[in-house]
């Protein structure tokens, strides 16, 4: 595609992640003059230490799930001992083989998309950047008195997509070993014989589903009244139902006022006076931006008071030639947001038509056992008077193909709006609930009321059928 402009527009990029990749990609395209500067590897630690490892080790989870479940559907699995007689084998995970696998799939994954901003024709520069201005980066290698500039970079448009760290606390400092961040969970070599997860987000919930599920013993605690704060209370109520079901331990309103390694025993004092010990502490309290010493407000650039860049609904900061997207921004921290962030940024900055990112339609999923999708407004809002709407629950045991493959835990929540029927958001419980949530999410974004959502021909049997049976189930009546 030609340039839009007689110079080429110069984008330089700070950060390879989700958003960083997809602006870069986006620059590439419109004919820009794109420099992505990035330290550990296209695709940031979303691709290489967060969303593609975590992801991998749970679909591993739910193999090991599946077969232990197989047992409801008729499948049985026996070997011949040595008496001639059957015995029933242990499911075991090899847990350096798959964490081995997961970070080769992170690194594959990696590679292609630096060779497609190659092909691409983008410019990638391994070091830290930082900002010299408004529209200068300088690129370093090394930390601390070592550092060295290699090389600077003039820009019309900067675009920081700089990410997120895990948080660490004072009293709980990460030793790699016993004490891990999410980032550090790859390098055990052997299910833990005991984990603790320390906070009940998303993370911590999603780890301590995947390790349950593994065959670890797993203690999660809560600072809150329920996991996930936040979430649809149905749905948290249900994967609390679940986890305990499962064998987890969920201690609630349980603040960690200290994490203590002693060899190979870590022990975790509670606010309460409790005291518990394990085998292998997860600190999941959150993430910090990494905007700290990048130049951002020597450039003039407003951040929050927890160091996220304040940006507008194009991904604009203060300054009208700097972006921001991804986790370092003050929007929502999902990759999908991020690319779509990095892709709205560059269409903004180049002069082209952009819509801009309208936050109540992204959909996002929890990754437990069963996964949480969501998408639109929320029961508690509508509730509470914020939207006009109705509210109806189908569980996913009524549905036949549900029956088929033993599925007990879950359901399809949809919200319309009262008069219209318009869908306004939608709550998914189960199986692939990141897959389900689509037709709800298509429905929300192009404001389809619940009998054209009813309308659409779903197979039968599926799960997928149990949207449109609620979305008949709310059919409105015109009179």
């Amino acid at each position: 595609m030609p340039s839009l402009f007689e110079r080429q527009h110069r984008i330089v990029v700070l950060g390879g992640g989700p958003g960083g990749y997809e602006a870069a990609l986006a620059g590439a395209q419109f004919g820009a003059d794109v420099t992505l500067v990035e330290r550990v590897g296209v695709g940031g630690s979303a691709v290489l230490t967060d969303v593609v490892p975590s992801k991998t080790l749970i679909a591993t989870a739910e193999a090991a799930g599946a077969i232990g479940d197989a047992t409801d559907l008729g499948v049985q699995f026996f070997a011949r001992g040595e008496s001639g007689r059957s015995v029933k084998p242990e499911v075991t995970v090899n847990l350096r083989a798959v964490n081995q696998r997961l970070l080769r799939l992170a690194r594959q994954q990696s590679e292609d998309m630096k060779q497609q901003l190659v092909k691409a024709g983008v410019r990638i520069v391994v070091g830290d950047g930082r900002l010299d201005g408004p529209q200068r980066v300088v690129v370093s290698v090394g930390s601390g008195k070592k550092r060295t500039d290699v090389d600077t970079c003039d820009a019309d448009t900067v675009i920081v997509a700089v990410g997120a760290s895990p948080r660490e606390l004072d009293h709980a400092k990460p030793d790699g070993e016993r004490i891990l961040t999410w980032k550090q969970l790859y390098e055990i070599d052997d299910v833990p014989e005991h984990l603790i997860v320390v906070g009940s987000g998303v993370t911590g919930a999603e780890f301590a589903s995947a390790y349950t599920a593994l065959g670890a013993k797993v203690t999660l605690v809560s600072s809150r009244d329920q996991v996930l704060p936040g979430e649809d209370a149905d749905a948290a109520a249900l994967i609390e139902r679940v986890f305990r079901r499962n064998g987890m331990e969920l201690l609630s309103q349980s603040r960690a006022q200290s994490v203590v390694r002693d060899g190979d025993v870590v022990r975790v004092d509670l606010g309460d006076g409790r005291v518990i010990e394990g085998s292998h502490v997860l600190m999941a309290v959150g993430s910090i931006p990494n905007t700290a010493g990048i130049g951002l407000e020597e450039a003039g650039v407003q951040l929050t008071e927890s160091g996220h860049i304040r940006t507008n609904r194009v991904a604009r900061t203060s300054i009208p030639s700097i972006y921001a997207v991804g986790d370092c921004s003050d929007s929502l921290p999902l990759a999908s947001v991020a690319s779509m962030q990095g892709r709205t940024a560059v269409f903004h900055a180049l002069g082209d038509a952009v819509s801009p990112i309208e936050l109540r339609n992204v959909t996002s999923n929890i990754f437990t056992a069963p996964e949480i999708a969501t998408v639109g407004w929320s029961q508690k809002q509508i509730e509470d008077g914020v939207a006009q709407g109705q509210i109806y629950k189908l569980p996913l045991a009524s549905n036949p193909r549900a029956k088929m493959q033993g599925v007990k835990d879950g359901f399809i929540k949809l919200f319309a709006r009262t008069g219209s029927g318009t869908v306004i958001g939608g709550v998914v419980v189960g199986p692939k609930a990141s897959e389900l949530i689509l037709p709800i999410a298509l429905a929300v974004e192009h404001r389809l009321t619940v009998d054209q959502l009813a309308r659409a021909y779903s197979v039968y049997p599926s799960l997928s059928g149990a949207v449109t049976d609620a979305a008949r189930a709310m059919h409105v009546v015109h009179e």
